[in-house]
């Protein structure tokens, strides 16, 4: 198996120049990752300056996913016409820890329906919520049609644990794919995630990662 197949690499921090951001996209395609996620602003870059061999990935009220609803459509729907073919869209953790499922979930089924054609993550920021919290938010991403359900953001106080991937691979009954996020930096925990039960591997660590890959010759059996 090839890690980079797993690997969403991500260049989501405020200061990053233009160029920067071209880099990051041209060095991710040229290593064979699978995807690449950017913040909306660099969406048009990355499609123009990548050669059509890597995903273009936007995120959707990044990262704390408070916007209104209308808000967070608009932000997805102009993503999906700059070129992103998949979303990473923080979920209103206020609105979910405050009980109020029915927006959640609401706002979600707008989102999906408004960009049917593009594959779906959600952010569920799981160093905020018990296990119950937990559980119920994979039944919402369920529910709502969401391809992927993913661990953070990388903005909270701790991002991708193993305990998680497995605790929301079990709670998926095998009827949505998890992503891991946050704090992956390095080989080892990527693959350790992996073995846990990611489908994908979102990091701004993917040149590192990829390049101790190619030059260790691991591969998953």
């Amino acid at each position: 198996m090839d890690i980079r197949n797993f690997i969403d690499n991500a260049i989501l921090k405020p200061f990053f120049t233009e160029k920067e951001v071209e880099n990051f996209v041209k060095e991710s395609e040229r290593l064979g990752m699978y995807a690449v996620c950017v913040n909306p602003f660099h969406v048009k870059l990355a499609k123009a300056c990548s050669k059509g061999k890597i995903k273009i990935c936007s995120v959707v009220g990044f990262p704390f996913g408070l916007s209104k609803t209308p808000i967070k459509v608009k932000e997805a729907v102009c993503a999906v016409e700059d070129g992103a073919e998949e979303l990473d869209i923080v979920i209103n953790i206020s609105a979910f820890k405050s009980g109020n499922l029915n927006y959640v979930e609401r706002e979600l089924k707008e989102i999906f329906r408004e960009t049917p054609k593009v594959v779906h993550k959600v952010i569920i920021e799981t160093a905020y919520l018990t296990e119950k919290e937990k559980d119920e938010a994979v039944r919402i991403c369920i529910d709502t049609g969401a391809d992927f359900v993913k661990t953070s953001t990388g903005f909270a106080p701790k991002g991708a644990t193993l305990e998680d991937i497995k605790f929301l691979k079990k709670a998926g009954k095998g009827k949505i794919k998890v992503k891991a996020s946050g704090g992956i930096k390095d080989l080892k925990t990527a693959l350790a995630m992996i073995e846990a039960g990611a489908d994908r591997i979102g990091t701004s660590s993917g040149i590192e990662i990829v390049k101790e890959f190619l030059g260790s010759y691991i591969f998953l059996k």
